[in-house]
């Protein structure tokens, strides 16, 4: 179990849910501001932001040199670098957000893409969220680990070996990691169902035993989200917008608010339907093991003094509470009738005469 804020985190607590606003707030503190609230009435345990600079992140000789846009960035009308100048986060606007968030009862999150900024962030966020492109900055990593917050980690366009070593470097300052698989491919297409591998989730529990799992994902119904809780995930993370038709990177593939309003009540009735790893016979089920299984029943009126033989025996429901099942046959087989027994009444301990055994 980990702690964000003051929220558990852990398999018996409820899915934390991660409502990733990114740069859908399209330049406006404003509108940064009404995504909060709706994020909130949406049911979300958290709001994220992305905090970085192009020139902190974006190398406009190196995308230049690619010979064209890769990836979602293909449709792009921007450079790759005036693109996320336009999409970037004002850091002035950190504690207005933070104070927003906490007015809201939600938990302020931004994924800072440069050292300066997770230290200029430090004192807003109750944990640090890594986008899955930084996997491999381990002076970065280095430096998140040992500030002593969660640290959240996404996983998406890596192989093990990438995870393996940022695991092990987090948790050599931290042991409070959250895993998140990813595919970061954001087209919005039904064939990227094809590419989410949910079930890394169950080789990353085997792997790395005692950490929290969880699923950052840009698709846009709720059948990954459903099947990461079953297979264990514990934190959520989903894009999230006002409007999935407004221009900007990260719309086209976020949530509106319905619909995670749909996948958060999805997904607690999922939970509650989980349950614990035991099989017993639940308090809705009593009455149903009375009518629905078969008790020891006599196939013919018996007299008192019978000595019981298969032949006396039929197999019918009701089961009563005194009832014996039909695999305790042979524990009543021989044994002599203490009454008289009706046809389809059943036969019980009760019947049995205790002192004249075969």
């Amino acid at each position: 179990m980990l702690k964000i804020g003051t929220r558990n985190i852990s398999t018996n607590d409820p899915v934390y849910f991660i409502a990733e606003i990114g740069s859908n707030f399209d330049g406006s503190l404003q509108r940064a501001i009404d995504l909060i609230h709706l994020a909130a009435q949406s049911g979300a345990s958290a709001v994220k932001f992305q905090h970085y600079t192009a020139k902190s992140l974006i190398s406009s000789i190196g995308f230049e040199n690619l010979s064209g846009k890769l990836a979602h960035q293909k449709s792009w009308s921007s450079s790759v670098y005036d693109t996320y100048d336009a999409a970037s986060l004002n850091i002035d606007w950190t504690e207005t957000l933070s104070k927003e968030c906490e007015k809201c009862g939600v938990h302020f999150f931004t994924s800072a893409y440069s050292i300066d900024l997770a230290d200029q962030i430090e004192h807003f966020v109750p944990a640090y969220k890594v986008g899955s492109g930084d996997i491999t900055w381990s002076q970065f990593l280095n430096h998140i680990s040992q500030k002593n917050k969660p640290v959240i980690l996404a996983t998406g366009a890596s192989k093990m070996d990438d995870v393996v070593r940022a695991h092990d470097l987090i948790r050599r300052h931290n042991d409070d990691l959250i895993l998140l698989q990813c595919n970061t491919n954001y087209e919005n297409t039904k064939s990227n169902f094809n590419h989410l591998n949910l079930n890394v989730l169950k080789y990353y529990s085997m792997r790395f035993p005692g950490v929290i799992l969880g699923l950052s994902d840009h698709t846009k119904n709720h059948v990954s989200t459903l099947g990461a809780i079953a297979l264990g995930a514990k934190v959520i993370e989903k894009h999230f917008t006002d409007d999935d038709t407004r221009p900007g990177p990260d719309h086209s593939f976020a949530l509106t608010p319905s619909q995670w309003v749909e996948m958060i009540d999805r997904s607690r009735e999922l939970e509650a339907s989980l349950g614990l790893p035991e099989k017993n016979i639940e308090e809705n089920e009593l009455g149903s093991v009375v009518v629905q299984r078969r008790s020891i029943r006599a196939s013919k009126a018996l007299k008192k003094g019978t000595m019981i033989s298969e032949e006396d025996i039929t197999m019918l429901r009701p089961c009563s509470v005194a009832g014996l099942e039909p695999y305790r046959l042979s524990e009543i087989l021989g044994k002599i009738l203490d009454r008289n027994i009706a046809l389809g009444e059943e036969i019980n301990f009760a019947a049995i005469n205790p002192t004249h055994d075969s």
